[in-house]
């Protein structure tokens, strides 16, 4: 979906505008797909989730008019839609949750190229249900920040996989920061912030920033005084986690360092635009996990990892994976094989289990003290996962 300017693609680095190679549209093979190559199959289905919890999944639209929106000034305050995945209390019957609205998919759809159906893909098949009864107890929370240019539900495997192991998960999505996020009032916010950046003077470290006061107001209304309270009970406030995919995984790092309920962070990828603070994240743990490439190895053309990897004051991991590239720790993977699309040497399931395994390892050792041997160093289960600067 090479559709934005390569200046824009080149200024955002690992963070680009645009989707890589395996989902351009540009190219023989992503352009005029083999008709056998595209499955019979009409709908995409997402791998079960691998822990012992069944799911439930709600939206949550909030609205900080605390501040403007950076990108749109005019509207009544800063957007905001929420979804959380969540244990639930037992299995159950009816339908399952819907991965996307319509509009959402058509609109991913047409950047994805011919031969995807953005019908096809809002009937992704998902494993939660919508509205179930929560499980009883508390569990950490984690939030989930997507890539510039496409929605929360890009992210929905590894959040259902979190929800299955225990914890409460809320992907969050930012206003006019993807190609299409529907919002109550049967509305839909497009990619401002996309033409934004592409015509330049407005630094991708806006984006970081604003992402940060969204998890601010997030983590107020979820955990704070005023918090949504049918929700708030299931949530313990003192074990928040945050992981995101390109710029927002950027954004784990800034929003650790703003604001200190963030516990722990992952960097699914993406490049940091801001540098941390002298006092790092006052010895919080952090994770890098990333391409085993030109990327995002040590010296590599994203020099950000090298520049922050120092400033890491506490537990800290540079993890790289051979085969990966840049959108393999998300649905992408998945999405992609179905559709025909041109596919990354590493394999779709081994793509979904690496990027599972490892996030939810980090949060089971930090948010919950359960010791993670896989988080040691290379394990001859994934021979695809390296260890750097140990």
């Amino acid at each position: 979906m090479n559709r934005l300017s390569g200046a824009a693609a080149a200024a955002l680095l690992a963070c680009s505008l645009a989707l890589p190679a395996t989902l351009a549209t540009a190219g023989p093979a992503a352009a005029d797909p083999a008709p056998a190559a595209v499955p019979a199959v009409t709908r995409v289905v997402l791998p079960a989730p691998t822990g012992p919890y069944a799911l439930g999944r709600t939206v949550l639209p909030l609205v900080d008019r605390s501040r403007a929106d950076p990108w749109v000034p005019s509207a009544d305050g800063r957007e905001l839609m929420v979804t959380l995945h969540y244990p639930a209390a037992r299995r159950g019957g009816g339908r399952p949750a819907p991965y996307a609205t319509a509009e959402e998919a058509r609109l991913l759809a047409e950047q994805l190229g011919p031969g995807v159906s953005g019908d096809v893909l809002a009937r992704t098949r998902t494993h939660s249900r919508p509205d179930a009864r929560p499980a009883p107890g508390r569990h950490p929370l984690v939030l989930l920040s997507p890539g510039f240019g496409v929605s929360r539900w890009t992210l929905t495997h590894l959040a259902e996989d979190l929800a299955s192991r225990g914890y409460v998960v809320a992907s969050v999505d930012h206003a006019y920061e993807s190609y299409g996020i529907s919002v109550p009032g049967g509305r839909t916010l497009t990619c401002v912030a996309c033409t934004a950046l592409d015509e330049g003077g407005v630094h991708p470290g806006v984006v970081t920033t604003t992402r940060a006061a969204d998890v601010r107001h997030v983590l107020d209304r979820l955990t704070g005084p005023r918090p949504v309270r049918r929700y708030a009970d299931m949530i313990d406030a003192d074990r928040i986690g945050m992981a995101g995919h390109s710029i927002g995984g950027a954004s784990a790092a800034t929003a650790m360092a703003a604001d200190p309920r963030v516990d722990a962070g992952v960097n699914m990828d993406g490049a940091f635009w801001e540098d941390l603070p002298t006092e790092g994240l006052r010895g919080r743990p952090f994770m890098m996990l990333g391409t085993h490439d030109a990327t995002h190895l040590p010296g590599g053309t994203d020099a950000t990892w090298d520049r922050t990897w120092p400033g890491l004051d506490g537990w800290k991991r540079w993890i790289t994976v051979s085969g990966a590239e840049h959108f393999t720790f998300s649905d992408a993977p998945v999405i992609t094989r179905h559709f025909g699309l041109p596919q990354p040497e590493l394999p779709t399931e081994r793509a979904v289990a690496i990027t599972r395994t490892y996030v939810a390892a980090f949060f089971d050792q930090h948010l919950r003290r359960l010791p993670r041997p896989v988080l040691d160093g290379p394990s001859p289960a994934n021979p695809e996962v390296h260890f750097q600067h140990r």
